[in-house]
């Protein structure tokens, strides 16, 4: 599972990826609308991926998932119009629908659960180590055209497919397998684990538009010359790499806290984004919004999967994927319309919807304490 993310990190085309898309005759609003749909796409796959990988096995279902991941990329290479990039992000969204949940779900149940915080950061580090190297490369490959970036992303992913293959899948003992419904109620009933998704997935949205879409119009605005967007790509993603001692920052802070705070410090980056044309704080302020924001991930995922004490896992962690996808296709239109409007505008949605995670942290956070207490009384 370490080697099939990290080949999939392999996106050469990453450091220009709206430019890539521009290039190819999609508008920034098109790219956006795309991205939406795409979000929608993934709600509707999200949980029947979840009941398929519960009932027929998770191996099988990455399988399935990762060669369609690889088809993707084929496509995006050919596309050049709407319609093109329209299917590859089809493509895309089933294939990630059916990975979301499933990867974690055989990873944690592969593990001790003590170890998972551990773990889940080093899977998260392993993508990054990928995107890192291909960043690295891309100054190469840049050279010959933004095409060969494209072509040449197809290659891991087709490698990475075949690695599937080659999984170990959890053999559940149950007498009866889950039923759809059941796991769909079971999920329903975690309000405060929901609450915690959706918080996560405003967070999560926000610093997903800021280093992919944003940051190359704000780097534009504060007069970073275009050759030097592949060396900040390759900044970022070191610093993403701090996932691997996310579990140290619970340890020493307590996991709700460290959540908080970074909020927080997610917060106050957007906020100097708003009001900054100065290269140095430009690139500061996005360097800690992906760093945090690499901290947080391990921490949701283990505060999830901690919550599920059956055996429909995949379905679970889909069905709070679903409600994740919701809320980032929301925010994904929203961010798209404003930064139609300017950069700027865009960054100030980005604030307002960091306050409202911090704020629906808060209550889950709240709740959780209130339901400790009950239990213990």
């Amino acid at each position: 599972m370490y080697m099939i993310v990290f080949l999939q990190g392999f996106v050469f085309y990453g450091p220009i990826a709206t430019l890539y898309r521009q290039n190819r005759n999609l508008s920034l609003s098109s790219m956006f609308l795309i991205e939406a749909i795409s979000w929608i796409l993934m709600i509707i796959f999200e949980v029947p991926w979840g009941w398929f990988a519960d009932r027929f096995g998770y191996k099988r279902t990455l399988v399935i998932s990762n060669f369609i991941f690889f088809i993707s990329k084929i496509v995006f290479y050919k596309a050049n119009c709407f319609g093109m990039f329209f299917l590859e992000r089809v493509l895309l969204s089933v294939s990630l629908a059916g990975i979301s949940g499933c990867d974690i779900a055989l990873i944690y149940s592969s593990i001790k659960k003590e170890e998972s915080e551990k773990i889940f950061g080093r899977y998260n580090a392993f993508s990054t180590g990928g995107y890192l190297i291909a960043s690295i490369m891309f100054s190469i490959l840049i050279r010959q055209s933004m095409d060969t970036t494209a072509f040449w992303t197809i290659i891991p992913y087709g490698i990475a497919a075949v690695l599937t293959l080659f999984l170990k899948d959890i053999d559940v003992k149950i007498k009866e397998k889950p039923k759809f419904k059941q796991s769909l109620l079971t999920a329903f009933k975690n309000k405060s684990i929901i609450m915690l998704v959706i918080s996560f997935a405003l967070i999560n949205e926000v610093v997903q538009v800021v280093s992919v879409f944003l940051n190359q119009s704000q780097y534009l605005r504060s007069g970073i010359n275009i050759k030097f967007f592949g060396i900040l790509a390759v900044v970022m993603q070191i610093v993403r790499l701090i996932s691997i001692k996310s579990y140290k920052f619970s340890i020493k802070f307590g996991t709700d806290r460290s959540i908080q705070i970074l909020y927080i410090i997610i917060t106050a980056c957007c906020t100097t984004l708003v009001f900054t044309s100065n290269y140095v704080l430009t690139i500061f302020s996005i360097i800690i919004i992906c760093g945090s924001a690499a901290i947080i991930s391990p921490m949701v995922l283990d505060i999830q999967n901690r919550t599920i004490g059956t055996t429909d896992r995949a379905t679970l962690l889909s069905v709070f994927a679903m409600f994740g996808d919701l809320t980032a296709a929301g925010a994904n239109v929203i961010i798209g319309k404003t930064a139609d409007i300017s950069t700027p505008v865009a960054f100030i949605t980005c604030v307002i919807m960091c306050i409202c995670a911090y704020t629906l942290f808060f209550v889950y956070k709240k709740k959780r304490i209130k339901s400790i207490v009950v239990t213990t009384l």
